[in-house]
């Protein structure tokens, strides 16, 4: 019998080779990469929600949607008095239970994480935007001497969007030297007296970064007049203030 002849070799290609090998080196890769991401998230006390957990935060967002409307429609609180035109508002909660129209209420007055604080200026339009999301801050009048011990300790600038520490009295100058503030004493003077140019002081700071408080707030959603940490503490926010600072 005659030797069948052998079958010649398919060519393929150097270049699809090389595609070939290119996309099991990018696979493996890949594979590795999720797999350290998997290990660093179990590292970091990663859990899967489960569905209950899910609802659970769906209905918590939902009852904050309806006790907010029921807070906007509560009358508005009266200012301290009529020289105070003040405020400094300090975030002390809210998470998975918010719902996002609170989180944009927060997060347009500059309070994206909790423990930040920023001075406003106290009216009645400011006075409703608080009372709606009343359970996830704490604010009221700040003294003086708070006023500087926040600018002085804590006040950082956003200048072409960098964080830059208020050390430099040219720095303040070139940003807001045309509306007469020079230095880091006429920051403090407009904040303090709430002058003329409040709102671009206020827009050239930077959310203040506070401590953590020990053993000031207990996690209490409750109004702090009803022996909670919430809504208006009046002139006793200096307390706090000091604690954080």
């Amino acid at each position: 019998m005659a030797e069948e002849e052998p079958k010649p070799l398919n060519y393929i290609p150097e270049v699809i080779l090389k595609k070939r090998r290119n996309n099991e080196e990018w696979a493996i890769r890949r594979k590795q990469q999720l797999e350290q991401r998997i290990r660093r998230s179990k590292g970091d006390n990663f859990v899967i929600k489960k569905p209950e957990q899910f609802i659970r935060e769906y209905r918590d967002r939902e009852l904050d949607l309806i006790q907010m409307k029921h807070r906007s429609k509560r009358k508005k609180q009266a200012l301290l008095t009529p020289e105070s035109k003040l405020l400094f508002i300090i975030r002390i909660g809210g998470k998975t239970d918010m719902h996002m129209k609170t989180r944009t209420i927060l997060y347009s007055l500059g309070l994206r994480k909790i423990f930040h604080g920023v001075f406003v200026k106290a009216n009645e339009r400011m006075m409703g935007i608080l009372q709606r999301v009343e359970p996830y801050i704490t604010y009221g009048y700040p003294n003086l001497k708070n006023v500087k011990d926040l600018i002085y300790k804590k006040g950082l600038a956003k200048i072409k969007r960098q964080i830059v520490p208020l050390t430099d009295n040219n720095i303040i100058e070139q940003t807001l030297g045309k509306y007469g503030i020079l230095c880091i004493e006429d920051i403090v003077n407009e904040i303090a007296t709430v002058g003329p140019h409040f709102k671009e002081v206020t827009s050239f700071l930077c959310p203040f970064k506070l401590n953590k408080p020990e053993k000031a707030l207990h996690g209490k959603k409750k109004p702090y007049k009803d022996g909670g940490d919430a809504g208006n503490r009046d002139d006793q926010i200096n307390e706090l203030i000091s604690k954080m600072n």
